[in-house]
């Protein structure tokens, strides 16, 4: 094999910092899209504009489902470089990159360097993890500090490791279990507690539970948890219920969110999220169980926490595309190092899924349309054959990647080969997201903001959102919305306080109308068919934005 573009410290470098400035323009190239990245995004407003860094609020609601540490990270953003979208997605594109820093380190301890650059580059390039990166939402948070405690793990338990290394590492493992749970909830701790048990059954290394530094990592992860806990059960005696017996028993045993799905339900959006590295999600099944020559098996706890995951969510009562995110790691560790040791099969598979994958775009997508766009809303078929485009250009590079990897592969240039995919992967993957921005403007209703916004700077005035629930609309008019008929996900919320809503469309029509008699600034988005009866009966408003989600209105 000729000489790895790894090996040139210059070429990393520049590559290096080339991907950084795309990955982080990226973070700021697209609206918020809800429902995630506007739920989120407001509720670390709120929590900015109110002071309270205790008591979740969303839309001015108490919102008990999640722990608080992404809204700080996102309230303290905001404090430092305003409200915007770059700020409200540096949280989770630190994480992953944290998450990447974290495999390509580990991997490079376990093998070599070489090894280490393969890892970051297949997890960084990876579409799901490269997506969420760039998406505002709780997956990433916790999958980034799941990749630091896993690889923490290896490396403290590692052959050779000193004692002092060991402590340190099964100390950081620990307090990325503690922000882990901060971030989404108990499974930060419980997922990595049920792999390290499925880990010594299987390796049958016991000896493993004496190396774990119970004590100083037990008081490590209480320090970092235990406050806000006890702070937010203290000022709302109802959170410790719902957040422990309802957000976590109830969710996983049943339906209760409506979010069910089949037992296979992660498998496409598996071989979706590993683009374009395919065909190492394939040697990464029988991989892990190969044994290698240390004792211990880093290979092997890598596979089992891939798989215990995946099963996890797969018989988990409440289903996600994002719920997968944290396998990626695992794959990438297993996957670098089935690429570094050889495995050409799975490299040509990988060109061969991108090249399959760049045909499908580029000329199945344009087959397809057609009957995609019958029956779609006359305002909505722009957006599909913009987005069309975008698709097609990212199908170009896919293939362009196929074609570069594999002439790099016959020249004997395998690196070479891993690098055009990675990276020609990753930029298709992040063209195919920004083309979806048309679209997420329309989800959002970003088209309708300089209306409300010219209705709602009048002091005083008042915002309603009728019949349905706008998540990224209140973070870019900076002002909560009062919900009328429905309560959407805060029904627990309101129950608490239901002074904070309009239950019944009655009362709202009564208000709505003391609010044009008075001449007062008022703006409401209405669901289509109510404002069809609020016409039909006469009532006084003005249309301000039409789109086929919403209608927007205003009083005067």
């Amino acid at each position: 094999m000729k000489r790895s573009p790894f090996e040139s410290t210059t070429l990393v470098r520049t590559l290096t910092a080339a991907f950084l400035l795309f990955w982080f323009y990226m973070l700021g190239a697209r609206v918020l899209v809800p429902t995630d990245e506007g739920r989120y995004a407001e509720m670390a407003r709120e929590m900015l504009a109110t002071g309270d860094w205790i008591t979740l609020r969303l839309n001015g609601i108490k919102y008990f489902e999640k722990p608080p540490l992404q809204n700080w990270m996102n309230a303290l953003t905001f404090a430092l470089f305003g409200l915007g979208e770059w700020q409200a997605r540096l949280w989770t594109g630190l994480t992953a990159l944290l998450g990447i820093v974290s495999v390509g380190f580990t991997a490079a301890k376990l093998y070599d360097r070489r090894t280490g650059w393969i890892a970051a580059l297949m997890l960084g390039s990876g579409f799901y993890w490269a997506g969420m990166g760039h998406v505002n939402s709780l997956d990433m948070g916790i999958s980034g500090f799941f990749a630091v405690a896993l690889c923490a793990l290896i490396l403290g338990q590692r052959d050779g490791v000193s004692e002092k290394e060991q402590r340190n590492y099964m100390l950081l493992c620990w307090a990325a279990m503690a922000l882990a749970t901060l971030s989404k909830g108990l499974i930060g701790i419980v997922l990595p507690g049920a792999v390290l048990t499925l880990y010594t059954l299987l390796a049958r290394d016991l000896r493993m539970w004496t190396k774990l530094h119970f004590g100083k990592g037990l008081l490590l992860f209480f320090a970092i948890t235990a406050p806000w806990f006890i702070l937010i059960a203290m000022r709302n005696p109802e959170h410790p219920h719902f957040f422990f017996i309802h957000e976590h028993f109830d969710r996983f045993t049943s339906g209760v969110h409506k979010r069910g799905g089949p037992w296979y339900y992660f498998i496409p959006l598996m071989v979706l999220g590993i683009l374009p590295w395919l065909g190492y999600l394939f040697s990464s099944v029988g991989a892990g169980w190969k044994k290698e020559a240390s004792r211990f098996q880093p290979l092997l706890m890598a596979w089992i926490w891939a798989v215990f995951f995946f099963v996890f969510f797969s018989v988990s009562g409440s289903k996600l595309p994002g719920y997968i995110v944290p396998i990626f790691p695992a794959l990438a560790l297993i996957g670098a190092r089935q690429a570094a040791q050889g495995g050409e099969v799975w490299q040509k598979i990988s060109l061969a899924t991108s090249a399959i994958l760049g045909i499908a775009l580029t000329a199945g997508v344009q087959w397809k349309l057609p009957s995609l766009l019958a029956g779609k809303p006359e305002y909505e078929i722009p957006l599909y054959q913009g987005y069309a485009v975008w698709l097609q250009i990212a199908g170009v590079l896919f293939l362009l990647a196929a074609v570069a990897g594999w002439v790099f592969l016959q020249k004997q240039m395998k690196d070479w080969s891993l690098l055009a995919l990675g990276l020609t992967g990753f930029i298709a993957g992040q063209i195919a997201f920004l083309g979806h921005n048309e679209f997420g403007k329309y989800i959002a209703g970003t088209a309708h903001l300089p209306a409300m916004r010219e209705v709602l700077k009048t002091p005083g005035s008042h915002f309603y959102g009728v019949g349905r629930y706008e998540q990224a609309m209140p973070f870019y008019v900076e002002r909560t919305m009062t919900l009328v008929e429905f309560p959407d996900e805060m029904q627990f919320g309101l129950s608490i306080e239901p002074q904070l809503w309009i239950p019944q469309r009655e009362d709202f029509v009564h208000r709505w109308l003391a609010h044009v008699q008075n001449k007062e600034a008022a703006v409401a988005v209405v669901r289509r068919d109510i404002y069809d009866d609020f016409r039909a009966r006469g009532i006084p408003m003005r249309v301000i934005g039409d789109d086929p989600k919403r209608i927007v209105i205003s009083a005067q």
